[in-house]
């Protein structure tokens, strides 16, 4: 058989574990740790939490981590074109081959444990892809891996590890079916990554939500570092992406230079820095070079990615009201420099579509609804309906690469194209704009 249809069907086989739907329980988990030979003891770790900026964050991390010659591996999720996005060594993707091998270890590792094979263990997609990218930094001897939480955290698929540093980075209303209706209530379950002893670092400003995190570090006798308190960032100006100074816990740098754009990216690279700083009294010694270095070169995709010039068209993944308010600010500084903002916007059924199309509409001369493949993907004709309620000029597309077609054609040169609403529809023009990134089938892009 070909590695590209082993792979294909390695592929259907993860995405058909969707039946066992979303379990946030973790004594699948530790079994699954258990009989792949323990591979979450085997690597020191960061842990990300959070509603939004979760990847951005890791990213940092992990390059100052890399610049400073650590081999480290990072997990997140969703992936935008390829499963293979999600498990990377050194910025390096794992091989399809590879993926191919530990899926096959795992899910016989799970068949095994009931005697007639029937997989009595019952695994979700989530509890088996952190299975495979923990057995792979542990086979590939990572230094450290910077793990980011699929969904909540205390009873996340990833939440078997002790971590040296654990980091949470916002919270905000999401995921109520699984997590809660109330802030409160969600910040219970991101403080469940909180560990006996571990530093926290965290970007949460609500005050119900900050006493939350405190409290759970309190019992676990932990100490919280929060942004704007312990640690902040001063005289940010964008210069050839955004440079800002940097007030630490203990350290202070001038002149911080980061490429990814949004204000918010500043508080996500000082979360970074603050876990750096963390992470050096665990004994990770980084440089300062290494650091700036890092910073510099980090690279996230679908945040705020541009990928096309005349019209320059951006790339977003903003999937609630409160990622959607974030882009909206950096949008408006944005549009100066440019004559029109034509919006290309597909959103998921389950999402509050009314709370991110009230903070990015009203910023558009063009709307382009459209949606992803995705299964969950919201009606076009029913959003654009939605939409034309608040904007007079609206027109659909019923695939992204569509709406692409109709964007570039009703564009100028001297225009601003944002695709958002859905980190789905991100990866759905990722596959359009690289092709060579992923294949076919792979688009769903599951959370876990």
């Amino acid at each position: 058989m070909s590695l590209e249809r082993s792979y294909q069907e390695t592929i259907d086989y993860l995405f058909a574990l969707q039946k066992h739907g979303i379990k946030l329980a973790l004594s699948n988990s530790y079994k699954l740790m258990e009989i792949m030979g323990g591979p979450h003891r085997k690597f020191r770790s960061v842990h990300v939490a959070g509603t939004n900026g979760k990847g951005s964050t890791s990213a940092f991390i992990a390059a100052m981590l890399r610049e400073a010659g650590y081999r480290v591996g990072i997990y997140t999720s969703p992936h935008l074109v390829s499963f293979t996005e999600r498990i990377r060594i050194d910025d390096v993707r794992i091989s399809e081959q590879k993926v191919v091998e530990l899926a096959q270890r795992v899910r016989e590792a799970y068949q095994r444990v009931s005697p007639d094979g029937s997989g009595a263990l019952n695994p979700t997609f989530f509890e088996v892809t952190t299975a495979i990218a923990f057995t792979y930094f542990a086979e590939e001897g990572v230094d450290i891996a910077v793990i980011e939480v699929g969904m909540g955290g205390k009873l996340d698929s990833t939440n078997v590890i002790t971590p040296l540093v654990s980091v949470i980075t916002n919270i905000d209303i999401e995921h109520t079916e699984y997590l809660g209706d109330t802030l409160s209530q969600i910040a219970g379950e991101k403080a469940g990554i909180i560990k006996p002893g571990v530093p926290v670092v965290t970007g949460v400003v609500q005050q119900e939500v900050v006493t939350v995190i405190e409290r759970e570090a309190g019992a676990q006798g932990s100490t919280v570092y929060r942004l704007a308190k312990d640690f902040k960032a001063e005289h940010c100006a964008l210069q050839r992406g955004q440079v800002f100074d940097y007030q630490g816990i203990k350290t202070s740098y001038e002149k911080i230079t980061i490429t990814l754009l949004g204000r918010h990216q500043v508080d996500n690279a000082c979360l970074a820095l603050a876990t750096m700083e963390c992470l050096c009294r665990a004994g990770i010694t980084v440089k300062e070079s290494a650091l700036r270095l890092g910073l510099e070169r980090t690279r996230w995709e679908g945040r705020l990615e541009l990928v096309a010039r005349r019209p320059d068209i951006y790339l977003d993944g903003a999937h609630n009201p409160a990622s959607a308010k974030k882009l909206a600010t950096t949008v408006r500084e944005m549009k100066s420099s440019y004559q029109r903002l034509i919006l290309v916007i597909g959103i998921l059924g389950d999402k509050d579509y009314h709370g991110i199309m009230a903070e990015l509409v009203p910023l558009a001369d063009r709307v382009i609804v459209t949606k992803p493949q995705y299964s969950r993907a919201m009606n076009v004709q029913t959003l654009a309906s939605e939409i034309r309620a608040m904007h007079g000029f609206v027109e659909s597309a019923e695939t992204v690469p569509e709406a692409l077609v109709k964007a570039r054609g009703a564009s100028t040169g001297d225009d601003l194209v944002l695709i958002t609403g859905s980190l789905y529809v991100v990866g759905d023009a990722r596959a359009v704009f690289f092709p060579e990134a992923g294949r076919v089938g792979e688009l769903s892009g599951l959370k876990g």
